[in-house]
């Protein structure tokens, strides 16, 4: 199962930490471009390392990796060790507050069929591919993915809450999320996270491409050294573990965008609409995410002047021909990829990942935006997915679609790095 190890984390220096909250940035695949803009325009900050720009992306990541190594920004830690990392939140219309707890350390790369890092989204080649330029310019995991284990005895919070009384550095983050990070250097302690762990199947909630990225270098890694031992650095990923259990895992909703396609037309849409599901007007298309709530096999489709509530008819679902668990095809995303998406506006199952007519918007209300400046003609509007259909994904060996969870808050790139 799980084997993970403690590391010497690469971290800015302490005159840079005390301002770490303009060093730290979003991850490559929830960045904006305005915000990308705007951290671009500090030279010390992670995102030069996590979404490198310009004509040669990788090669610039490297080149200045190399040059805040030799002017001391970046140092690295003496001694090997598990990073303790919380992140303190609230939710719109929630009055709770949360904590989620989890670590961040190294954890030996696994192929999918080993079954101990399970994924549950499939991934866009052009992202893995940039993934892998990217480590094999740099030979750096600048940003955790974001996995997820089983533990119902917390036994190891015990340990993260000690480490948290004495926090190394900690920001609010562009969410408003409060981001503290801790270190555990005792070796007893730490060999209770690995022994803890050994036993462990990982969960893969956030970072499906620069896994796979790590996997497919690891692969040309091997094929490269006719010396493999398996102890080379490039056979290690850096991650940070929670707890499934935990109260605080919380995973929002992903919505499709429908840009332009051929011969699009409201009417004979909705026409095709009518044979798969019953179909009610929404006057109101703003409370949209509160209509749909919590109804099986509902969605939202905003259109530039109208908006509809559509409902899968019962006697409808049996008719699916995708080759899927009964317990997969009753998943709202499988219904909608293959209802609405495949069989409604004719993109074959095969052809939704790279297809450029569909878009993914985690923002209602920026879906709302889009669609009635035109610049989408449809907006597909869906419910959360829940922690425990994410395990039946994942135990099944089956993928939902790229871009179907949206685990929430989302880790920063900034706090540590990790050399392979």
């Amino acid at each position: 199962m799980a084997e993970i190890k403690p590391f010497r984390a690469w971290r800015y220096n302490d005159e840079l930490v005390k301002n770490i909250g303009e060093l730290t940035s979003p991850l490559f695949d929830v960045a904006s471009e305005k915000q990308k803009a705007a951290l671009y325009g500090n030279p010390r900050n992670s995102i030069h390392l996590s979404i490198p720009y310009g004509e040669y992306p990788p090669e610039n990541a490297s080149k200045i990796l190399r040059r805040w190594k030799a002017e001391g920004c970046l140092q690295r830690d003496t001694d090997t060790a598990i990073y303790v990392y919380y992140q303190y939140f609230r939710l719109p219309g929630d009055p709770s507050r949360y904590c989620r707890k989890g670590f961040i350390c190294k954890i030996r790369i696994s192929d999918w069929d080993q079954n101990v890092i399970l994924r549950h989204e499939n991934t866009m080649p052009g992202s893995v591919d940039e993934q892998v330029a990217l480590l094999a310019a740099t030979r750096l995991n600048a940003s955790p993915t974001h996995g997820l284990y089983t533990d119902e005895t917390f036994e190891l919070e015990k340990f993260m809450d000690d480490s948290m009384q004495c926090p190394i550095c900690e920001t609010e983050d562009y969410q408003g999320i409060r981001d503290v990070l801790s270190v555990i250097r005792d070796s007893e302690t730490v060999k209770r996270f690995v022994e803890i762990m050994k036993d462990k199947q990982v969960i893969l909630a956030d970072g499906h491409h620069r896994y796979t990225g790590s996997l497919v270098y690891m692969k040309q890694q091997m094929s490269a050294n006719p010396y493999h031992t398996g102890n080379e650095g490039y056979n290690y990923h850096l991650m940070w573990l929670s707890n499934t259990e935990a109260e605080d895992l919380k995973i929002l909703p992903t919505h499709r965008l429908i840009r332009q396609l051929d011969n699009f037309d409201e009417t004979s849409i909705l026409n095709k609409f009518e044979k798969y599901f019953t179909v009610k007007p929404v006057p109101d298309p703003d409370i949209m995410p509160e209509i749909i709530a919590g109804k099986s096999w509902t969605f939202g489709l905003i259109f530039a002047e109208n908006a509809y509530q559509v409902r899968l008819k019962p006697d409808v679902h049996a008719t699916m021909k995708w080759n899927f668990p009964d317990d997969i095809k009753v998943l709202d995303l499988t219904v909608m990829h293959y209802f609405i998406i495949q069989q409604i506006l004719a993109i074959k199952g095969n052809d939704q990942s790279t297809s450029s007519c569909i878009a993914y918007e985690r923002s209602f209300a920026a879906c709302l935006t889009k669609v009635l400046k035109g610049e989408v003609r449809l907006a597909l509007i869906t419910n959360e997915i829940s922690i425990s259909e994410v395990k039946t994904v994942c135990r099944s060996g089956y993928t939902l679609p790229q871009k179907s969870t949206y685990f929430w808050p989302k880790a920063i790139c900034g706090f540590v790095f990790s050399s392979i």
